[in-house]
Formats: structure tokens, sequence, C-alpha cells
């Protein structure tokens, strides 16, 4: 009997379409090595393990079974969502986790090696990506960068054994510290307590005790005090040592290492914060050295990587009947030549663009060292002249109309042109498309997004490319000093372009021109003055390298070669803070995490909840106890839902019936003030999909937002109108809690101008933040992300 079909509703998601709940148990087909099938329902949330006890005891009854062998000698196969075979190595995963495409296992014999084959496994659910789709890269870039950081990680693992005990605490739990001790809550109006009353547990026992220290004691000597507290109590013979003993916070792997006062880590800031008070566990040495010792020894083993089965094969997609190529050279967004354009031809399988060629306009010595080659497919059709309705609200770029023929984009992939060694690329190169188009494109190019390929090439259109051959040795694109000695060589040749210096006039033009807004375009006589007075904008105006980046003319080689030898002669400026901390700023931008992290920035009254990323696309949130949705608040004091949201008082009430006195007035005061810092946050960031069920509350006033998938590219809108239309969120509401039920009270809102003039001085950063979102960064999905529940009251 062969394995029934079964429906295609997802069977794995949280929350079936059909009834609302998920099934709890969920009918499974089981392939054993002996031929026998069996069916059986097995719990939705249960363990590998345990299911392959139940199969195990089933199988008993079937025959064949003695030949089965030992339970833990076999493991179960499946086919992923991926429609990839994965060997299901860490049984202590769920079956609603591991998701298979059906719901089908096949018992395998395991094979040896299997401590390595479950790291592989771990590392695969982390990243979202099987070790052996790593392996069938053909891409020597990343063949290179693997080898180097692999030899980056044994070295690590190296230094990492040969530490003291002492220096691999400070490298692995390097103390969370603030910036200093002195930072004011709120508007400044009150310090930070002068002392603290901590909570101590003891390891060696279920007891604790609070002791009430100065809030510039050191962890020493908070340990010394705990000390004598435990000797009072439980063992006055005893002879204890401070130094053979840590604090760790309590519940988290977490320790107060150096010697600073308690006021400066970020522990203790948080609780008082919150109005918490700190809680932390007396550790003995013996307990870390433990976790020392575990480590030294996990790092000796050596782990092989073996490749898995390849991915099933697809059957090949329906293309349009007409497809077309175009192509451009972009320098960042700067456009070096004409387009160029390969000839119809159809997208059916029989059919190919082979035998055209694509020439560019412009010479190979002419082309900058970071030039990237920008690929876009669509479709042509013709223009239907029938009348159709038209919605406002369509992508004017998602069609593009010439000629009597209509364009539809169907992907677009781009690559470098001189590869991570600095050679001008040749031979065959297969480059797997994106599906997704971003706004404004120039001429359905986009220059802006990324230069790595899908790494999803089953479901993604091939761009199969040639870069043709100039010679026996490769090209490759000149080092530093001999584009310095072109450069001189420019500069003393007589037709050379002058390099004036310019006059009173000219320099007070100069100045109007760096003055203005980074972002706010140069016409192209600005630029080239800009270029022609680049000795005066080297000498008076540091800041003023990017539009002097922007004002040189990239298709030319000399130009470049002279640019080179002005920054050379830069003076240096101080990098901001964030550029140095730019591996930390690509990760902690993912999802919810790094917008919360520029909120902290602002005023200590906002509320940035955290956020742990667990593998791919899938994290916990912090929860934020005392806390509910303006939706919620509305729809409670509410008798009629429809009406709930016109409800003004509502907010208000709510925080009357959870503060009285001086406690309402402080409420009031901190809602004013995280109102007024969110409203600019959010402006400024441009997130949008702002509305009551975004937008929470906790019942000390402190207003936060919540839901921050839309800035990264999960656009919201119902029958094709867009949610958010709005760019500053200020409702009605808000404002009579501001003015408390009243008219006036508004100055303490108006801290929103100097916070919003304030963002200009980090300009630079969310320029890199914007940039980043042509990087195909996708926000958690809420089927995959283990969410705790915003409102846990």
């Amino acid at each position: 009997m062969p394995p029934a079909m079964t429906d295609l509703v997802d069977i794995w998601a949280a929350h079936s379409p059909l009834d609302g709940q998920a099934p709890v148990h969920v009918t499974m087909d089981f392939l054993l090595p002996t031929g026998i099938y069996i069916q059986m329902e097995v719990p939705r949330e249960a363990t590998i393990q345990h299911i392959k006890l139940l199969l195990w005891k089933q199988a008993k009854s079937f025959p064949l079974s003695s030949f089965l062998g030992e339970m833990e000698s076999h493991m179960f196969e499946c086919v992923n969502q991926a429609a990839v075979h994965e060997e299901l190595e860490d049984e202590t995963r769920r079956l609603c986790d591991v998701r298979p495409f059906l719901p089908v296992f096949r018992l395998v014999t395991r094979n040896c090696g299997r401590a390595e084959r479950l790291l592989d496994s771990k590392i695969g659910v982390i990243i979202g990506k099987g070790l052996h789709e790593l392996d069938g890269i053909n891409d020597q870039e990343v063949k290179d960068f693997r080898s180097k950081m692999q030899r980056l990680s044994e070295e690590r693992m190296h230094r990492v054994q040969m530490m003291s005990f002492t220096e691999w605490l400070q490298a692995c739990f390097s103390p969370q510290l603030e910036p200093s001790a002195g930072t004011a809550i709120a508007d400044g109006a009150n310090d930070w307590p002068a002392d603290l009353k901590v909570i101590i547990h003891f390891d060696q026992s279920q007891d604790s005790t609070s002791l009430k220290v100065p809030s510039s004691c050191t962890p020493s000597v908070l340990i010394e005090i705990a000390l004598k507290k435990w000797q009072t109590t439980h063992a006055p013979e005893e002879e204890t040592n401070k130094d053979k003993h840590i604090l760790r916070v309590s519940q988290c792997l977490d320790f107060l290492c150096g010697d600073h006062p308690l006021i400066q880590y970020k522990y203790i800031r948080s609780c008082l914060q919150a109005k918490e008070s700190p809680h932390l566990t007396l550790v003995h040495i013996n307990a870390v050295k433990a976790i020392f010792d575990k480590e030294n020894a996990a790092i000796g083993a050596v782990v092989s990587r073996k490749s898995s089965n390849p991915p099933l094969p697809l059957p090949p997609k329906k293309r349009a009947p007409t497809v077309q190529v175009r192509a451009g050279l972009f320098h960042g967004t700067e456009l070096l030549c004409k387009p160029a354009v390969s000839s119809e031809s159809s997208g059916r399988s029989n059919h190919s663009l082979e035998n055209n060629t694509l020439e560019f306009e412009i010479s190979v010595c002419d082309l900058p060292r970071m030039t990237r080659l920008c690929f876009a497919i669509y479709a042509i059709m013709e223009k239907v002249k029938k009348k159709s309705y038209k919605n406002p609200h369509i992508n004017k770029y998602q069609t593009i109309r010439k000629a009597g023929k209509v364009h539809y984009p169907i992907a677009w992939v781009n690559t470098m042109v001189f590869d991570y060694k600095g050679q001008l690329k040749t031979g065959d190169m297969i480059l797997h498309c994106w599906s997704s188009f971003p706004d404004e494109l120039e001429e359905m190019l986009n220059p802006i997004g990324t230069v790595r390929i899908n790494p999803y090439p089953e479901n993604a259109t091939a761009l199969h490319i040639h870069f043709p051959d100039y010679g026996p040795h490769p090209i490759v694109f000149p080092p530093f000093d001999k584009i310095l000695e072109k450069a001189a060589e420019i500069a003393g040749s007589s037709d050379s372009t002058p390099i004036g210096r310019g006059g009173k006039k000219f320099h007070i033009e100069l100045k109007e021109i760096m003055e203005r807004d980074p972002l706010s375009q140069l016409c192209e006589n600005e630029k080239d003055l800009i270029w022609t007075l680049r000795l005066d904008c080297r000498e008076n105006f540091p800041q003023s390298l990017p539009k002097l980046l922007l004002s040189v003319k990239w298709s030319k080689h000399e130009d470049m070669a002279q640019v080179s030898l002005v920054i050379d002669c830069f003076k240096p400026s101080a990098p901001d803070t964030f550029v140095l901390q730019g591996k930390c700023f690509h990760w902690k931008r993912i999802s919810d995490y790094y917008y919360y992290g520029f909120l902290m920035f602002n005023d200590e009254i906002i509320v940035p909840y955290g956020c742990l990323a667990t593998g791919d696309r899938a994290g916990l949130i912090e929860v934020v106890s005392s806390a509910d949705t303006i939706a919620n608040i509305q729809l409670t004091s509410s008798n009629v839902a429809a009406a709930a949201a016109f409800n003004k008082d509502a907010l208000l009430n709510w925080l009357k019936e959870r503060n009285s006195g001086d406690a309402l007035e402080r409420a009031i005061e901190e809602f004013t003030l995280s109102c007024a810092g969110y409203c600019v946050a959010t402006y400024v960031l441009g997130i949008g999909d702002r509305h009551s069920d975004n937008i929470m509350v906790r019942s000390t006033g402190q207003l936060f937002h919540i839901d921050f998938g839309h800035i990264l590219g999960n656009f919201k809108s119902k029958f094709g109108i867009k949610r958010e239309r709005v760019p500053f969120i200020l409702t009605h509401d808000f404002i009579h809690v501001i003015q408390q039920g009243k008219t006036g009270y508004t100055e303490k809102f108006g801290r929103c101008v100097p916070l919003f003039h304030s963002c200009g001085s980090h300009v630079p950063i969310q320029v890199q933040d914007s940039l980043a979102l042509g990087t195909t960064q996708k926000p958690a999905s809420p089927v995959q992300v283990h969410v705790t529940p915003y409102r846990c009251m």
C-alpha cells in the first residue's frame, strides 16, 4: 500500500487556516529499511526521539522486525521545505520544528561519525542552510573565504587553549559597561540613587539575602560583604576567600568581571530603569573553571565535513513567451555608460539567448575597481489596447511601456567586474537571480542591490554569461602605488586639466555647497566646480570628501588616478564610533534588534526590549511586564467595538486606574517623553505600519512600539492601499494624555524638536542603514519565530 497523499494545507503552522488551531496529532508515514510501510498518528509537538520510540513499539507487531537491530543504530531521514534530503541527527528537535515537506519519514542505518554529523546538523539548523549546500557552491571567493575563516578559527582556538583562566574569563565574559556612571534619568532632573538594594543568592544553597550598598561599590567589595553575611548566618568558623568567588547575574550566564562601580554595569542600569532590584548569585570559582575546562576539551576535537545528498531535481519552470536581458555597468549608483540590451528571444526550454554579445561603450582601462555589472531580465508583451482598471497605487516601475510593448521585470542580479583579487573576471559564470524589485529602478537595473547570487537556485532564474579572455595572462587592477604614479604623470603633463584655486567668490560658493544637507543633489556645474577646486576642498573643507567623490567622472581613469592622489593627501578625520563597530552593526540590524539599539541613544525613558536570535529567522523577544496595546485599552473601555478607537479618554483613564497622585504625574511625564522620542525615531527611520496594535503602553506610562517588519521590506497593504500614509504618528488620544485632559501642557513634548536636530549628526549611519535594505535581508517570519508574548498580564 503506497503512502497516502495529504492535504497541501500547512499542518506545521502554529495556527491552521481552517479551524484556527494546529492539529494535536499528525498522521505520519514511516518507511523501514526492511521494506515495511507503517502509518501511525504521532503528537505534532513530540520530539524525534519519542517518535522513534513509538515507531519501535509499533514495528514489533509487523514482519521482519527482528532484522531491524538496535534502535540507537538508526535515524530518520526526510525531505525538508527546501526540497533537500535531511538526516535528523539531533533527535531532541520537535516534529513541528523539523517541518518536513510531507509527513513521511524514512528509517535509515546510522553511519559512523555521529558526533560530527550531529554538530553539522545543529549548525545547519542555526544558519538555516545545510552545510552540504555550502560545499556545493562553485564560487572561488566563497571557498577562499571559508578556508581563511577556518584558519582564523583554528588560530583563535589555539589562542584560547593557551589562555589562563583569568584571560579566558575576561575574553569570553567581558564586562558590559555603560559609558559613564553619571548619566541622568529622563530629563536630567534626577541622578542615579546613591545606594543600591541588591539581592544576593548563594549558589551552594537556596538562601538569599538583601544588601544595601553604595552605587560606587565594586564587585569585589560586594563579594566581601556577601561572604561576611554568609558567615554570620551559616558557617562562622569556615574561612572564606573573596578571590575564590565571582558574581553571576541570576538566571543568566553573565558575570560581573572587572573592578568597576556597580552603577556602570548595564545589568544594574537596566534593573534601576525598570525599578527592580538586581539579583546576583555568588558562585565559587571552581564552577566557572569547570566551564573553562569543558570548553578547552571541546576545542581540541577535529570536526570533519561531509557533503549530504544533492537536492531533489525540480521540474522546469514555465517561461514568458519572449524575454530580453538588459545590462549596465555601475560604480555605486552612477551609470558609467549606456546600457546594453540583448535581442528578443523565446523563454521556452528549447530556446536561449546564445550568441548574444553585449558590448559597452567604455574601455577596460576606464573601469573603476568596484565596477559592478547589473543585469535585468524582463518579459516583452504586446500592449493591450482595451480599457482596463488602473490602480494608482501600483508601482510605476513594475511595468515600462515602450513602442507599443510592455516590459514586465522578471529577475535581476549583480556581479562584480573585478573579483576579490582585483582580477578582471573571465570565463563562464552562472548567476542565480533575485525576483523582488525595489522601487525607483533605473533602466530596470538594481545597482544598489547585493552582488551575491540567490542562495536558493532551485527556485531562481539562472543567467549563464561568459566573460571574454583578453590574453594569456589575467588583467589585474593596478595597485595603489601605480595609480599614484599615473596621477603624478598626469599632473605633470601639459594637456592635463588645470587644478585651479578659487578666489573669494568661488570660496563662498564652495562653502555654501558644502554646508548643504549631505543628501541634497548636486548639479553638473556644481560638480565641475568641486572637481576644479579639489585642492581647496582638501585644505579648507575636510568634510567635503563625500561630495568630492560624487563629482568624479568615474568613467575616466585619469580622474580616478587624480582623485586617489587627492584622497591620499586629505586630512584624517576621527571615524564615527559606530563605523568602528561595523561588524556588530550588521548583525544587530536584523529585525527589531537594531532599531531598538538606535533608540537607546536617545532618552532612557524609552523602553528598548531585548531580542535574541536563536536561528534562521527565529528568535525570542523579551516580555515587557505590565503593558498592553492601545487597541486592547480602547476595546476594554468601550461597549461598542466599532467606536473604541474614537474614545480619546480611554488611555488617560487607564493610566489613572493604575496610578494616583505623584505616580500619575510621573506616568504622564514618562508618556510625554517616550511619545516624543518614538515620534522622532519612527519618523527618521521611516518605520511604517504603525497602528494601535503595534503601539503599547506600560502601567508606568512608558509608550513603546513593536513589530518592525515594515522597515525591512515586509510592506503591508489592503486592497492595494498602503496602511501607512502619514509620516508622523501623534493621535488625539496621545495629545489628550499629554495635556492631562486639559489644554496646553505641551512644553515637554517639544523636546522632539532638538531630538530631531540631534539626529543630523548621525546621518551617515542612517544612510548606511537605508542602503543595507538593498542586501535582501528579510524580517523574521511570524510562522517560524518562537515569540514570547508581548502581553503578559
